[in-house]
């Protein structure tokens, strides 16, 4: 399997991108140097993918297909692409505070401690729906790990289109996220550009 082992803040660093996004509380105190080096439109378009694809932990080929899926919704097909992205298994499970960062949800999901409607769920990319319920497996729930994670991520925002209950280490999806509440960072016009030439 194919893994990303560029150093987080380096990577943030080369895209302009806050650490905090990723879950990531830590700051880079080093500066970007670019000898006056002017992006082309192209350059702008590719840096707004490999942001969208750093931030949700996806790589190219699944991004690819997301998109081609986007487009054949209805609606705008950037939105309908940062809606896809957000629904995943791994990113709900991070947006839920169970993980600390996405690529911990993700290890999470694939230790098969999560289950959806009931049902263990290992598939990270699992899109899930509104109206499901996402919860921490019983025999996991009591682990000192998931006690660390709540401590650290307890302050942190839900967003509206989620219902939690931390305590309990369950969640309940309410509604499909609109572009309006996803607070990512990326300018997905410039990724349907990019894609569409």
């Amino acid at each position: 399997m194919a893994v990303n082992r560029v150093p987080v803040l380096k990577r943030c660093r080369s895209l302009g991108l806050d650490p905090i996004y990723l879950g990531v509380d830590k700051k880079s105190k080093r500066e970007l140097k670019r000898a006056n080096k002017k992006l082309t439109e192209y350059g702008l378009q590719l840096r707004e993918k490999q942001k969208a694809k750093f931030i949700y932990g996806v790589l190219e080929k699944p991004f690819h297909n997301y998109y081609v899926k986007a487009d054949k919704m209805s609606g705008m097909t950037g939105e309908n692409l940062m809606v896809l992205l957000e629904r995943r298994l791994d990113n709900v499970i991070f947006r839920l505070g169970f993980a600390r960062t996405r690529r911990e949800a993700r290890q999470i999901v694939d230790h098969k401690h999560v289950l959806v409607n009931g049902k263990c769920v290992n598939i990270p990319s699992y899109l899930i729906k509104a109206g499901d319920t996402v919860e921490i497996k019983e025999k996991c729930k009591s682990s000192q790990r998931y006690k660390d994670i709540l401590e650290i991520t307890g302050a942190r925002m839900v967003p509206e289109w989620l219902d939690v209950d931390q305590e309990n280490l369950k969640g309940s999806i309410k509604e499909l996220p609109t572009r309006e509440v996803i607070d990512v960072p990326v300018d997905e016009m410039l990724i349907v550009e990019l894609y569409s030439k």
